[in-house]
């Protein structure tokens, strides 16, 4: 398990100077003037010329000066600066404030997808074909099939506006109260795919032989159920919750835009509309870390939840 860890790692600092020197070339991928790339389409004063080039070191030409300007870029977040945006404001400043509500946002996300999404897909499994199963199948494919940019907008007209359960928008500093409503809406999705996953997986374990020498021996369903089943079919449910949790923590540039949550997802997308370069891959190579943490943890669970998963 130790070299198992070790590998993972050594594979997810390969990851990262890859995705990183991807996206900070795309930042760069103006035709022949990388301050306008920086810029966008907005017009650059010669001061602000003169800055950009100091900063970002773009006297050095050539692809010599383009990887000189990339681990210089690196050895400053790796120290924990992540630069300033084209606003003049630290980029670790907007991610220290967007961040405690995009988490706050996840983890209500999650929570919905796991206490509702895995539980009917356990009641779904064992009770396949009945009423119930036959249900929550229709409507979690009616769900997979509306898209967020539908879905969020429905939301909060119908259950902030016109009914006025939630308050239609979050605001600068949104409490819990605030944030249900995104959150259910961010974790509809997620909620679908577990139940469907877990219900399949249920389904697949209640067959399979270790079952009928469990219940063969005796064992009460409730102890089948709880103790074997539920342990092996939630593998494939923890693979997708752990990937899922990057995607979440990325904010939902959807719904953190629409209840105008002012965390992560909104900031990229501020950055993306208004061709903040700094400010993008500031914000991106943060989640590239976000995303290979969760993989690596969700594989390390793997061993927990199934003794017979041997990584050598």
């Amino acid at each position: 398990m130790f070299r198992f860890i070790v590998r993972r790692l050594l594979q997810m600092v390969l990851a990262f100077f890859g995705t990183t020197l991807i996206v900070y070339a795309l930042m760069f991928a103006g035709q022949g003037d990388p301050i306008q790339a920086l810029a966008g389409e907005r017009p650059v004063t010669a001061a602000q010329r003169a800055y950009l080039t100091e900063k970002y070191h773009l006297d050095a030409t050539g692809v010599g000066g383009f990887f000189y300007r990339y681990f210089d870029y690196i050895s400053n977040l790796l120290r924990g600066d992540l630069g300033e945006s084209l606003t003049g404001r630290s980029i670790g400043d907007i991610l220290a404030a967007a961040w405690p509500v995009t988490i706050r946002l996840a983890l209500i996300a999650i929570a919905v997808a796991v206490v509702f999404g895995v539980t009917a897909g356990v009641l779904a499994g064992i009770r396949r074909a009945s009423i119930f199963d036959n249900a929550t199948l229709l409507l979690t494919l009616l769900v997979l099939g509306i898209p967020t940019i539908v879905l969020a907008p429905l939301a909060q007209y119908f259950l902030g506006v016109r009914w006025q359960l939630f308050p239609p928008t979050a605001g600068a500093d949104p409490d819990f109260f605030a944030l249900l409503l995104p959150g259910i809406v961010l974790g509809s999705l997620s909620l679908a795919t577990a139940l469907r996953l877990t219900r399949t997986s249920v389904a697949e374990n209640l067959r399979a032989d270790y079952v009928r020498t469990a219940r063969s021996k005796g064992l009460p369903n409730r102890r089948v159920v709880s103790v074997h089943v539920l342990r092996n079919s939630l593998i494939p449910v923890i693979t997708f919750l752990g990937v899922e949790v990057g995607n979440l923590m990325s904010g939902a540039i959807i719904t953190e835009g629409v209840f105008n949550i002012p965390g992560v997802g909104f900031n990229l997308f501020r950055g993306i509309r208004t061709e903040d370069g700094p400010l993008v891959v500031g914000i991106v190579s943060v989640l590239v870390v976000v995303y290979l943490v969760s993989n690596l943890v969700v594989d390390i669970l793997y061993a927990v939840l199934d003794p017979r998963i041997r990584y050598e």
